[in-house]
Formats: C-alpha cells, sequence, structure tokens
C-alpha cells in the first residue's frame, strides 16, 4: 500500500484540525483501509476556552460522518481530563457512556461522539488512526492469528483480543497498553477489529498505518495468500436471461421483510467464480470481517434461493442468544451468493444496498485470503450477535428519520433525458424511488450519476432493445413496481389529405406500439411489486379534444388511451392501477420544438406568448406539475383509483 501524502495538498490545510481532516480523507480514499463510514481518527489540540482557560480537548469523528469526505465539522470535540477519569471506572453502560460523552463536549452543534472516544482519549499520543484493514483482518481471522500477528510486528504493537467495542474496550485498552507498550510501539491490534496508529504529527499517524498494513500484505503474498481466487477470474458471465427468476426473488424477500427491498446483482467473473466453490458452504457461513459489518450485511450470506430457509435459520440465531426484551429484526439475508447470479447486494435503498456490494466485495478478498493461510475463523455467533442488536450501532440506522414515500421502490421512465421525462425522474428520486430512465438519447446514460439511477439508452420501437433494457434493469435493482409511459413524438401539423402512410406509421410505432410492447413486457414484474405495480401514463388533450392538423399524434394518443382502459380491466385483479395525465402545451419539452410552437400558435391566430397560456387559468404549464403529479398518481393518495384520466392544462375550453 503506498501513502497517498502529498506535501503541496498538506500546506492547504494549516493548523492540526485541519490536517486532521486532510489525513483521514487519505484514508477514506483506500477501499482496504475504510469503508462507508467504518473507522475513526482523533487528535488532541489544547484550546482556550470562552472565561481564557485553557483546556485539553480531543477532537474524535463524529458519529454519521464519512472518512473519504469528512470536513472539520465532522469531528466532535470532547474534553480530554473526564474522559481520562471514565477510562478508570470499573463499569459505564452504554447510555451513561453517550450521556457522558455529549456533556463533556464543548460545541453543542457537534455530532454524537465515537463509541471509541474514551479509547482515543487514553492513547498518549496527539493523532490516532483507527481503521479496519482488510490484510490485518484478514490475517488475526485465522485460528492462530495472534501468533501471526506477533511474527509479522514482533513488539511494535500491542496486541488486544477482541471485547466488543465501547466502554468495556476502552477500559481493557488502557491497561493493556499501560502495562505492554515500549519505546517501539507504533500501533495496536485490536484482534477480529481493526488497526490503530498513532504518531505526534497527521503525517506520522497516517503513514504508520500505510506502512503496517503494507507489512500485513507482503506477509499474505509471502504466504501464498495475496492473491485471491476469485479477484484472478476472468471468465466472461454465460449470456442468460434471469430478469424473471430475480424478480421472483426479490418478490419473496421483500414480502418477508415487511418492506419494498432493492436487489442489486453483481455477475462479474469475481463474484461467480466465488459464488461457485466448492467450498462456499463452509467459508461463507462463518461470520463477518470485523463485527460492525452485521449491520449492513447480517451474519451471514444466504446460499442460493430458498429465503424460508435462510429466515428459519436466522430466527434460530436470534433465539439462541436473545435477551427476553429483544424484537427481532426483519430475517432477510443482505447478502445472496448463487451459481447464476453470483452476488445479490439487498438493501431498503439503493445507496443501501450498494454499501452491502462494497462490504461484501471486500470480505470475499479477505476470507480467500484467510483460507489460503489455513482458515477463515470469524468471531462466534454470539459476538456477532452482540453487535447486531446494540443499540449504539442500531441508532446509526435509525437517524435517517422516515423515509420517503417510494423507499426500496424500483420506476421506469420512457423519455426520460428531457421534458416531462425528466421531469418525472426527477420528481420519483424525491420520493425515495430507485429510477430507470430509457431513452433514445445516449445522454441518459449520463443523466445521473448517483446509486439509485439507471440510464439506458433504448429505441421503444425495438422489441429486443426493450427486453435487453429490462434485463438490465432488474439486474440493477431487482424488479419493477412502477412504470412511466412518456415517450412519444408530436409530428409537424398536417392535414389528413397530406399525411403519408410512412409518417402515419412512425407516429404510431412510437406513440402506441412501443407503448403495448413496454406494457406487456413490464406486466410480469409489475404484478410481483410488493405494494402493487402502479402505471402513469402520459397522454393528451387531443385525446378528448383533438385539434386539425394532428391526426396522427391524436389518433395514437386516442388508441394508446383505449390501451389504457382495457389494461385497467385486466390487471385490476393483479393489483396493478394504471392512469392518465392528459397534460396540454407543456413548453418545455422536446416536443415542442419552435418550428412547431410557432405553427401551432399561428394555426390559433395566436402570438407564442399567447398560446402558451391559453388556458382557463392563464397558467403555463411545467413539465415539473406533470411529473409531479405523475408521482402522486402512483402515490398512496390514489390507491383506489385505476383507469381515471386527469387533465394537467390550467384548463382547456374544449376538453371542458
Amino acid at each position: 500500500m503506498k501513502s497517498l501524502w502529498n506535501d503541496l495538498e498538506a500546506q492547504q490545510y494549516p493548523d492540526d484540525l485541519a490536517l486532521r481532516v486532510y489525513t483521514s480523507r487519505l484514508l477514506g480514499r483506500e477501499p482496504a483501509l475504510v469503508l462507508h463510514g467504518g473507522g475513526n481518527t482523533s487528535v488532541k489540540i489544547r484550546e482556550t476556552n470562552i472565561v481564557g482557560e485553557p483546556e485539553d480537548i480531543l477532537y474524535v469523528k463524529g458519529s454519521g460522518w464519512d472518512l473519504a469526505t469528512i470536513e472539520a465539522a465532522g469531528f466532535s470535540p470532547v474534553r480530554i481530563p473526564h474522559l481520562l477519569k471514565l477510562a478508570q471506572l470499573e463499569s459505564l453502560s452504554d447510555p451513561q457512556m453517550v450521556n457522558e460523552l455529549k456533556t463533556q463536549m464543548t460545541r453543542a452543534s457537534a455530532p454524537s461522539p465515537s463509541v471509541e472516544t474514551i479509547l482515543h482519549a487514553t492513547l498518549p499520543y496527539k493523532y490516532v488512526d483507527h481503521t479496519h484493514a482488510d490484510a490485518v483482518i484478514a490475517i488475526t481471522n485465522t485460528a492462530n492469528g495472534f501468533d501471526r500477528i506477533r511474527e509479522i510486528y514482533g513488539d511494535s504493537l500491542v496486541i488486544i483480543p477482541y471485547v466488543m467495542p465501547g466502554f468495556d474496550l476502552a477500559r481493557l485498552c488502557a491497561q493493556k497498553f499501560a502495562a505492554d507498550a515500549t519505546e517501539k510501539t507504533v500501533g495496536m491490534v485490536l484482534l477480529n477489529h481493526g488497526l490503530f496508529s498513532f504518531g505526534e504529527t497527521a503525517r506520522e499517524s497516517y503513514e504508520r498505518t500505510i506502512e503496517l498494513v503494507s507489512l500485513a500484505e507482503d506477509y499474505l503474498r509471502k504466504n501464498g495468500a495475496g492473491s485471491p481466487p476469485s479477484a484472478q477470474a476472468t471468465a466472461a458471465p454465460e449470456d442468460k436471461s434471469l430478469r424473471h427468476s430475480l424478480a421472483e426473488l426479490r418478490h419473496q424477500l421483500s414480502k418477508s421483510a415487511g418492506f419494498p427491498v432493492i436487489l442489486a446483482t453483481s455477475r462479474t467473473p469475481k463474484t461467480l467464480a466465488y459464488a461457485r466453490r466448492d467450498d462456499i458452504a463452509t467459508i461463507s457461513q462463518q461470520g463477518p470481517l470485523t463485527p460492525d459489518h452485521v449491520i449492513r450485511t447480517k451474519r451471514v450470506p444466504m446460499l442460493g434461493r430458498d429465503v424460508e430457509a435462510y429466515i428459519a435459520a436466522y430466527k434460530a440465531y436470534f433465539q439462541a442468544h436473545a435477551a427476553a426484551n429483544l424484537t427481532m429484526l426483519d430475517p432477510v439475508p443482505r447478502v445472496i451468493l448463487d451459481p447464476d447470479f453470483g452476488m445479490c447486494a439487498v438493501g431498503q435503498t439503493a445507496k443501501a444496498a450498494q454499501i452491502v456490494a462494497d462490504i461484501y466485495d471486500r470480505t470475499t478478498d479477505a476470507i480467500e485470503s484467510a483460507t489460503l493461510l489455513g482458515g477463515y475463523q470469524a468471531l462466534p455467533a454470539k459476538d456477532i450477535f452482540a453487535v447486531e442488536y446494540w443499540d449504539l450501532e442500531q441508532a446509526k440506522l435509525r437517524q435517517g428519520g422516515k423515509p420517503p414515500a417510494f423507499t426500496g421502490e424500483v420506476a421506469l421512465v420512457t423519455g426520460a433525458a428531457s421534458g416531462i421525462g425528466k421531469a418525472c425522474v426527477d420528481s420519483l428520486l424525491k420520493r425515495g424511488a430507485a429510477v430507470v430512465g430509457l431513452d433514445i438519447n445516449p445522454q441518459i446514460e449520463s443523466l445521473y450519476s448517483r446509486a439509485d439511477f439507471c440510464g439506458i439508452t433504448c429505441n421503444v420501437t425495438d422489441e429486443s432493445a426493450i427486453v435487453a433494457a429490462l434485463e438490465k434493469a432488474i439486474e440493477k435493482f431487482g424488479g419493477l413496481d412502477i412504470l412511466i409511459l412518456n415517450a412519444g413524438i408530436f409530428p409537424k401539423g398536417r392535414s389528413i389529405s397530406q399525411l403519408g402512410t410512412d409518417e402515419w406509421r412512425k407516429v404510431m410505432s412510437i406513440n402506441l406500439d412501443a407503448n403495448l410492447i413496454l406494457m406487456r413486457e413490464c406486466h410480469p414484474f409489475l404484478k410481483l411489486a410488493p405494494k402493487g405495480g402502479r402505471v402513469a401514463v402520459i397522454g393528451s388533450k387531443n385525446v378528448p379534444a383533438p385539434g386539425p392538423g394532428a391526426a396522427a399524434y391524436s389518433a395514437s394518443k386516442a388508441a394508446l388511451n383505449q390501451l389504457v382502459r382495457v389494461a385497467a380491466l385486466e390487471w385490476g385483479g393483479d393489483r396493478i392501477r394504471i392512469n392518465t395525465l392528459h397534460p396540454n402545451a407543456v413548453f418545455d419539452t422536446g416536443v415542442w420544438t419552435d418550428e412547431v410552437l410557432e405553427s401551432r400558435a399561428k394555426h390559433y391566430g395566436l402570438s407564442v406568448e399567447e398560446y402558451k397560456t391559453n388556458n382557463v387559468l392563464k397558467v403555463q404549464v411545467t413539465s415539473h406539475a406533470v411529473a409531479e403529479l405523475a408521482a402522486e398518481l402512483c402515490g398512496d393518495l390514489f390507491a383506489n383509483t385505476t383507469a381515471a384520466q386527469i387533465p394537467v392544462d390550467g384548463g382547456n375550453d374544449r376538453v371542458i
């Protein structure tokens, strides 16, 4: 592992806390050291308080912050003298510890200090870095991990046996460090947990982490465990359709969890090779690399697709270790290993599923390395359970408050690169959905760079392209709950006497035929939607009130509307509701080119500006207004409505 320290960069961080931010971010850049909020760092600073008294303050990473992106505001300032007194107590409950830490903060708006704050305070160094380095944990998670760590580091590290994080760990570390540390000591290993390094400068502490982890990586290489077999796999995945199997699996998981879940599938050479190992039933069922992973990944992954068997095993695990006052969490797996699927990550959101995938990707490497060293050995189930049901860890996951309405649900929007389609994407994302956007414009693929959006270039008149897009969408998110049919064209005004057959067929192909194919191909997945499938169709004012010069457009939209009515009759028994919006004069869309706008305004004898507000309310209808109503149609407010046709036109006298 290489140091990322850069003198020019470091010069931009002028004081001790700023340098603490800088090296924390360096640690956070390396997934082999920390992932998604893992690890913590601190710096001890003497400051003068408001009444002129000098105080020794520990700035420690606050709960909820990620080292990769942490700022000065992410560190909690806590008075050191009181922390050192706490470390001398015989016992301290978790609620008491949290209270004591908060009452000793010097900034009321700071985040809650790390649960390892007392531990950081007891270490007699200015800078302290704590990571969950893969290489180190892979070595400690073996039957003779203690001996191997001693072999690698000699007396330069203090070795601490596993104790659950919190006060007991802080007290043990304070005692053992005082007894075992020497002038050679540069760090500390917590078996099955992680690595501490320290120094008098930010650079010294950071580069000691890099040096210590590099020694572990060298040890793995020298002992034939530096290259996990699955990570070296290169065989391309078989080309096979999995969308129906994945959607069915997601349906079972959501039903068992009691809420919709995202199922993100990774069919890479690595994940397939790992899932297909002959010994996967042994190596994957030992437990996580470090106990704090359990709140994201559960203790063990599910092998194959037998959800009921996994849930039964989880319930037995809970009953074997639970105290009388505990309530069982949802019992569904967060990691699934399957020879066809590879690895599936399960989460309430796309981001949560991505975190699970990232953590387990590192886990597979460490498990295989430990296996090559003689056998992977995680902590006993009782220790993992203690962290999974530790209220301090659960509190981290409860900080988000009430989830948005469409959390865990998957929406597909056609014509999503611009106009009403893009506005629909935005409205659905705002409500917590994971969104798949289809558009013939390749810019759809870079519309957003975020875990809950997937843009796919797709010509919706190409049936094979639609099938391929659905395959990709369901591999990405696991299923489909919401469908917004928006893609369409509005050709140049032309009378029937001048309307060519090719133009007629093109309009019908895009505005009608493509939607039939989409509805047909999406129907099996909408049937499996945990909260029932929902479809919102973007129709047109021209359905109830067609105008001259728009025969192809009006006929295609009218036919689509009739298709929707039939679908409402056929799909009601499948818990799928389908409703139509009839917008008019939505001028911030690609349909309304300057040429079309001028032509239609001229046709009605109006100026362009008059034409834009030519409605009863004299308002301009926007893509956002249409999209918000489309999203609401898919929400609880319209749970009892299907086959509705709703105008979004500011009031059109001909429609009225």
